[in-house]
């Protein structure tokens, strides 16, 4: 089959405030390498080649992070990244890359991925793809469906209905409900049902079909849409989006579109070696444990009596000794230090919540000692 009409667009413009303090505002997780020597974002683009083509990827990022990517991935041309003024969510982000996609083939279909996920069988995911894209061409909003491992009360999930057939020999599925993030109890009855897939944040369709449903949900966005489409390539086109996003409500295209169409299909993925690298305890998940269950990384480790622990350093000439622990996070960077409790890891983003508000006893220390807190953001 022909795939010139295949396109991607990466999201990549977060922030990762849950791998605090390695990820930071200015150097966020999908820029930051980690058991390889290319980045997150970089082995986003490279698991796309050979089925999409560079000049046929869209990068959807803020302004402040453009020119890193850009010279992480010099093969993508400079015009395909499009700049957010500032979050808005990733219905608008589908929205933005919509406008211009549609502009430059009307025929196209697009898969809209996140940029810092982990997927290690990579053949598996391009003809997943490829199997996405004919269901695309029915008209059909397709994801893929991750099989739980775990009741995780952190990832969306996503029921299966009427099985629909095989599609380049996978099976897909129409899709019942999103539920988004459910507390425990919900979630071990998601998992006994044997009937959910986590929802991995992957979607495909074609463009036209996309802009239908977002006329159709969510109008005030197809709006702005339209009025975008003037202004592409011309020199008005970033003050445009600006002005639209000023106007624009914060919605994700889970919400706002999933949720509410008839058309959501799932393929689910088992055996892709997914993982959104989302916190610091799914390192145990990603990377190869020790003989005592240990995650050691970039680091002069030396450990007595110590377990399912995870040890990273970016400071390559200091040696880290544990004596008698378990179940900890390390993490150890020039600035700051993080240590906290293997089943507490979730908590991170609250560390940097209480930065940005600029009212803890924690940011007291820090201006005390005459440091500035902003750079731990």
């Amino acid at each position: 089959m022909d795939y010139a009409h295949f396109f991607a667009v990466i999201m990549a413009g977060g922030g990762g405030t849950r791998l605090w303090p390695l990820s930071r505002q200015n150097h966020p997780k999908h820029m930051i390498r980690l058991g390889n020597d290319r980045s997150f974002f970089q082995q986003t683009v490279d698991r796309l080649n050979g089925l999409i083509t560079p000049d046929r990827m869209y990068v959807v990022t803020v302004a402040e992070q453009a020119q890193e990517l850009q010279t992480q991935c010099p093969e993508i041309p400079a015009e395909n990244f499009l700049i957010e003024p500032f979050p808005r969510g990733t219905a608008s982000v589908v929205g933005l890359a919509s406008v211009v996609i549609h502009a430059v083939d009307p025929e196209a279909t697009m898969v809209v991925l996140p940029s810092d996920h982990v997927i290690k069988n990579v053949d598996k995911f391009q003809n997943l793809l490829k199997s996405a894209y004919l269901l695309a061409q029915e008209k059909r909003l397709v994801t893929l469906g991750i099989k739980p491992t775990r009741a995780s009360t952190g990832y969306g999930y996503i029921q299966r209905g009427e099985f629909l057939g095989y599609y380049e020999n996978f099976p897909a599925y129409q899709v019942v409900q999103f539920t988004e993030k459910p507390n425990r109890d919900k979630a071990l009855e998601f998992i006994r049902s044997e009937n959910y897939d986590w929802n991995s944040g992957i979607f495909i369709w074609r463009v036209d079909q996309i802009r239908n449903e977002i006329e159709n949900a969510m109008p005030d966005l197809f709006k702005s849409m339209e009025r975008l489409a003037s202004d592409w390539n011309t020199e008005q086109w970033q003050t445009s989006v600006i002005m639209e996003w000023l106007e624009l409500e914060t919605q994700t295209i889970d919400y706002g579109i999933m949720e509410r169409t008839t058309r959501a299909v799932v393929l689910p993925a088992d055996g892709l070696g997914w993982n959104d690298v989302g916190t610091w305890d799914s390192f145990f998940e990603v990377f190869d444990l020790d003989e005592n269950g240990n995650v050691v990384h970039q680091s002069k480790h030396v450990g007595l009596s110590t377990s399912n622990t995870l040890v990273i350093s970016e400071k390559t000439e200091r040696v880290i000794v544990t004596i008698g622990i378990n179940d900890l996070i390390i993490v150890d960077t020039p600035d700051a230090v993080l240590v906290c409790s293997k089943d507490q890891a979730q908590r991170v983003k609250e560390i940097v919540t209480l930065l940005k508000e600029g009212n803890s006893e924690l940011l007291k220390d820090l201006l005390r000692y005459g440091d500035d807190p902003k750079q731990y953001l």
